[in-house]
């Protein structure tokens, strides 16, 4: 039996007469740059994040880029972040001429180190991006005393609808930063028919200035007050997001529910390092990855039975070719590289029948002859 890494036409069948009949309403009324559907869109998501402001824009990267924007980071300025995650969050970095500074991530969580962040904050430091990894928050509230009173963008790309408990109260991913960014990918908990992207702040200054960032400087159509981008979320793609969002903590439910038969299923295997959440923490699974010897060994067994898997992430960020000039070595972020080398995502995607999970559970065994 084949088993996908993510099965989207199965999702989509569920809620196809929703998603049309949201989509063809857009279509009628001929309105497809920003609107009512954005809009709409951005107070729900700022009600599920319990923020004061929601931004929507272009795409997830756009997000980082704008919030980077937003903070007045740019040439001369350092910016903090892990090495682990996707290339947007470190390529933004970049493009708004700062330097991308690499800490190392917490093992267990894969996520940033607050002892790391702290060690390398320094008089330069303009920023921390914070990467919400895998659907499990950063330890945020670590991060931000970290971060010794610089502001902290959380990467929250793949934890929309996550929370961690901090001082008894449940905050959610985005909450507790200056600004949270969210990607509305396709593979996303949250994910749209094409690209969308969304920021959150509790700022009025940085809501402002983000709403300009997005139109080309202006609140004003034509009245420019700083120059920025045509960055807009799509009036279609909010559409297919409300009609989805009423759906997501069912769905991040059941992905829960699938790791947890992973967990079960994989405990008496010593080889196998199941996904650690932190107790503080409510993960989303945007994906359930393990740790193995010899891992690109499972992974072509795995595809040689039809099982789904990726690796995210194969290299880190600081031996990336294209930051060569930062000047890192093999070496200074031995938790990443070792990462690197152990980690395989397999399938939790909610639609997954208990016929599917025992496939990849059965494959995953065989290979450990158990």
């Amino acid at each position: 039996m084949a088993v996908p890494l993510l099965d989207l036409k199965a999702q989509h069948a569920t809620i196809r007469d929703d998603v049309v009949a949201a989509v063809m309403d857009v279509v009628d009324q001929q309105a497809f740059i920003l609107g009512d559907p954005v809009a709409q869109l951005e107070c729900s998501v700022a009600g599920l994040s319990q923020v004061k402001y929601a931004v929507g824009c272009a795409n997830g990267t756009d997000a980082l880029l704008l919030a980077l924007r937003a903070l007045d980071v740019g040439a001369g300025d350092e910016v903090v972040t892990t090495p682990f995650t996707f290339f947007a969050t470190a390529g933004a970095v970049h493009n708004v001429g700062a330097r991308p500074v690499f800490v190392d991530i917490d093992p267990r969580t894969f996520n940033i180190a607050p002892d790391a962040v702290r060690a390398a904050v320094g008089e330069q430091t303009k920023a921390v991006i914070a990467v919400d990894l895998f659907g499990q928050m950063a330890a945020i509230d670590q991060v931000n005393a970290a971060a010794q009173g610089r502001p902290v963008i959380e990467d929250a790309a793949q934890s929309i609808g996550a929370s961690r408990l901090i001082d008894g109260a449940r905050v959610m991913a985005g909450e507790a930063a200056a600004i949270g960014t969210y990607s509305f990918f396709p593979s996303k908990n949250l994910g749209g028919y094409g690209d969308g992207g969304m920021m959150v702040t509790q700022d009025e200054a940085l809501f402002e200035a983000l709403m300009k960032l997005r139109t080309h400087g202006s609140r004003r159509t034509y009245f420019h007050e700083i120059v920025g981008y045509n960055s807009r979320l799509d009036a279609l793609q909010a559409a297919v997001l409300r009609a989805k969002l009423p759906h997501l903590e069912s769905w991040s439910a059941a992905r829960r529910r699938n790791a947890a038969y992973y967990d079960a299923a994989f405990a008496d295997l010593a080889d196998v390092v199941t996904p650690y959440i932190d107790p503080a923490n409510t993960s989303i699974y945007n994906q359930y990855t393990i740790r193995v010897p010899k891992r690109d060994a499972l992974q072509t067994h795995l595809k040689d039975r039809g099982i789904g898997c990726s690796v995210y992430y194969p290299l880190p960020l600081h031996l990336q070719p294209c930051f060569a000039y930062l000047g890192y070595q093999q070496g200074q972020c031995p938790e990443s590289e070792r990462a690197a080398l152990e980690v395989l995502s397999l399938p939790v995607y909610p639609e997954l029948t208990t016929a599917q999970v025992d496939e990849v559970i059965g494959a995953v065994r065989a290979f450990f002859g158990r």
